[in-house]
């Protein structure tokens, strides 16, 4: 069985997560922290299978790669990124956006990206349309059986 593939918005929180440094690597698992920092998912890669556990909400419930799982492929070299434009999402809230917007994605990506200059929206939009392109020519596995997301804020 393959993973779906992300919103686009998955790999901006990706980036995201990566510049605000929460995530925990040990070898080919991860700890990802959330936004909030009081859960944590988890992530499985086997390199050979190209199969990747996690249990974030979105993989678990919607069935796409979520960014937990796109962080640690980025930050293991799986997947190329630029670590320039993940520094220009570092700090966002986002759980309490996508909350604030009844997680409508766009309307969240909408507002984050008006928080930027006009120059850095072009290098983000162009740096994760990058990404976007890998991960449409990629295919990935489910590593095992789903797993139950954490519980919490």
């Amino acid at each position: 069985m393959k993973w779906e593939h992300p919103p686009i918005i998955k790999i901006y929180e990706a980036l995201g997560s990566i510049a605000d440094g929460r995530i925990q690597i040990t070898g080919t698992t991860a700890k990802v922290f959330s936004s909030s920092g009081n859960k944590f998912y988890t992530v499985k890669y086997d390199a050979v299978s190209h199969a990747v556990m996690v249990n974030d909400n979105g993989s678990f419930y919607k069935g796409y790669l979520g960014y937990p799982a796109l962080a640690y492929l980025m930050l293991t070299g799986e997947l190329v990124y630029q670590p320039s434009i993940a520094q220009k999402l570092k700090g966002i809230a986002w759980k309490d956006i996508n909350q604030k917007f009844n997680n409508n994605f766009d309307k969240t990506l909408e507002f984050i990206m008006s928080k930027q200059s006009v120059e850095d929206r072009q290098k983000i939009v162009e740096g994760v349309d990058k990404i976007d392109a890998q991960l449409k020519i990629k295919s990935y596995n489910l590593l095992g059986e789903k797993v139950q997301p954490p519980e919490g804020y």
